[in-house]
């Protein structure tokens, strides 16, 4: 039976209708699956597979003080207002700490509770797979219970356990509650997960073949939670904390404090790394985009770190003048741009309530920064969006310093400048990036838009709604061959493709190459969403846990596939065979 759109996953074992298929990925020198012309995807399933290394492992470390450094700044700051004598801003600064912190711990332990609960008789997403071997292992999952027996005929593994194992499990859960308790309540949450997702890449990179695998799934789940999550904080955490303490440096006139200075430069570093963060994450999550780079990663760090500095700036000097008008503009501002998104019609979410709450956070984004959420060239939106910022920054700085309060025109000038150096300097960082370091080649260049062949020329892979593989990236030289699968070149001979793989062109020569036969194949009853939204699998928590105890009971590499949003004829093929 089909699963139903909730984000429930129906599996079944490789036949002809199996879908494409392959190890996951990271950023960087990972094994890969090809799209070869004339038949399905084929996964490099062996050699060294997903690979967690140490770049990845610096960044983690990078990312954790980039959040201690931020936070601890802001924590000093309000401990200084507090002993100055200050209460109208100790409060304000206390409450951009506290509140952000409140509301994503919240969300983050009703993560946790939702993962590690086992509510009796819950509906849960079916999941049942069978091998291409009668005598292989049957693996089955529904309401959150596992079992499956081995293919040497031992003991099914979801049978019943002594009362003694029963009681060491229920002892082990209720540490494990009470230490996720106390790490959300001390406002650790992001950093256990920080830790946690440091922790399972490492497993990965030491444990064998099929363990590594697993390790490096769970690893990419925890890694998109705490981007988003900390997506989240920063843009209700250090935005505003940004642009009050600017504020107030600018009403101080030439005397700066050093400690606003080092919590303004915190919150602006913490903001430009999320946002690359994010964006690394999110691209390396799916399979049908290049990953981002580290160089890339940092050119969209300089980036951020500029275009928002000079945004924070303007705002700044205009509120430290008109206070009431800055409010009023900023609600304005955060209409029109909310607005904006909405109209454009983002799928990110699992239920429209989630999408209106989603849209509106982007929003507050908007207020600062550039951030894409639909799919196809931006361009053209990006080019309207810093025209809009461009206009908005120089109306803001002319009307302070038409009214500005400094004794001198010198230091008002050199604020105008650093305000048009910064945003030009930002300007020039993006260009950078999307000339040079684009994971889909140079902008003015040939481009691949996702396709894993190293020519432009060449025909990329299936839709991103018909086929997908777990999560990965891909590889760093082209023109070799893995594990009998040769990337950028082209074989055939093989079968009628099924009705999920839409199938390239024809090579000249057909050469015959081999089908990946073994291992599971989740067929997933929604349909893909397009980048840069998430895959369902990866915000919709019921189905996670499905994939990992199919992917953790299975001994082979699972192939995910997503509903074709195609012809007739395809829905009722998935419909009849699934």
């Amino acid at each position: 039976m089909a699963a139903k759109s909730d984000g429930a996953a129906a599996a079944a074992g490789p036949g002809p209708e199996g879908a494409a298929g392959g190890a996951r990925g990271g950023s960087s020198g990972r094994e890969e699956a090809a799209a070869v012309p004339g038949g399905p995807e084929v996964a490099a399933t062996g050699g060294a597979g997903p690979r967690y290394e140490l770049r990845d492992c610096c960044w983690v470390l990078c990312a954790l003080l980039v959040f201690f450094s931020d936070g601890a700044t802001d924590l000093w700051l309000a401990a200084s207002y507090y002993l100055q004598g200050q209460p109208t801003v100790f409060g304000l600064t206390l409450l951009f700490v506290l509140l952000p912190s409140l509301v994503v711990q919240l969300l983050s332990f009703r993560w946790f509770v939702y993962d590690y609960s086992e509510p009796a008789g819950a509906p849960g997403p079916a999941v049942s797979t069978k091998d291409s071997d009668t005598d292989g292992p049957a693996v089955s999952t529904k309401d959150s219970a596992i079992s499956f027996r081995t293919e040497e005929g031992g003991p099914e593994l979801g049978a019943r356990p002594s009362s003694a194992s029963t009681y060491r499990r229920r002892c082990c859960r209720l540490c494990i509650w009470l230490l996720q308790t106390l790490v959300h309540l001390l406002q650790l949450g992001q950093v256990w997960r920080y830790l946690h997702a440091l922790y399972l890449g490492l497993q990965s990179r030491w444990r064998g073949e099929r363990l590594r695998r697993h390790f490096y799934w769970r690893m990419l789940f925890e890694s998109a939670d705490v981007s988003m999550l900390r997506l989240l904080e920063t843009f209700l955490r250090s935005a505003p904390q940004l642009v009050l303490q600017l504020s107030l440096l600018v009403n101080r006139g030439q005397e700066p404090d050093l400690l606003p200075a080092l919590s303004t430069s915190a919150s602006l570093v913490s903001l430009a790394w999320t946002l690359a963060s994010y964006q690394k994450v999110l691209r390396d999550s799916r399979d049908d985009k290049r990953p981002l780079s580290y160089k890339g990663a940092v050119a969209q760090v300089l980036w951020h770190l500029f275009t928002i500095a000079a945004r924070s700036l303007a705002f700044a000097l205009f509120a430290s003048v008109y206070k009431l008008y800055f409010g009023i503009f900023i609600v304005a501002h955060w209409c029109v741009m909310t607005f904006w998104v909405i109209q454009g019609e983002t799928d990110f979410c699992m239920s429209k309530w989630e999408e209106i709450i989603y849209n509106m956070v982007v929003g507050i984004i908007y207020i600062f920064c550039w951030f894409n959420v639909k799919e196809g060239r931006s361009r053209r939106r990006m080019t309207l969006y810093y025209c809009i910022v461009l206009l908005e920054n120089a109306a803001l700085t002319g009307f302070w310093y038409s009214n500005r309060n400094f004794s001198t025109d010198f230091y008002s000038l050199i604020l105008v400048c650093v305000v048009a150096s910064s945003f030009a300097l930002g300007i020039f960082f993006m260009c950078v990036y999307y000339c040079l370091l684009h994971p889909n080649g140079p902008m003015l260049g040939p481009q691949v838009h996702g396709c894993i062949f190293p020519e432009a020329s060449r025909p990329c892979g299936p839709p991103v709604d018909a086929v997908t593989s777990p999560p990965r990236s891909l590889p760093r030289t082209t023109g070799t061959e893995r594990d009998g699968v040769s990337v950028g070149s082209e074989r055939a001979g093989t079968p009628t493709p099924p009705v999920f793989q839409v199938r390239p062109g024809l090579p000249p020569t057909p050469v015959a190459r081999p089908v990946r036969t073994e291992g599971p194949v989740i067929r997933i009853d929604l349909p893909r969403k397009k980048y840069p939204a998430w895959d369902a699998h990866f915000i919709d928590r019921r189905l996670r846990k499905t994939i990992l105890a199919l992917e953790y009971s299975s001994p082979a590499t699972p192939r995910l596939q997503y509903r074709s949003m195609g012809t007739s004829q395809e829905l009722l093929e998935y419909e009849t065979t699934v």
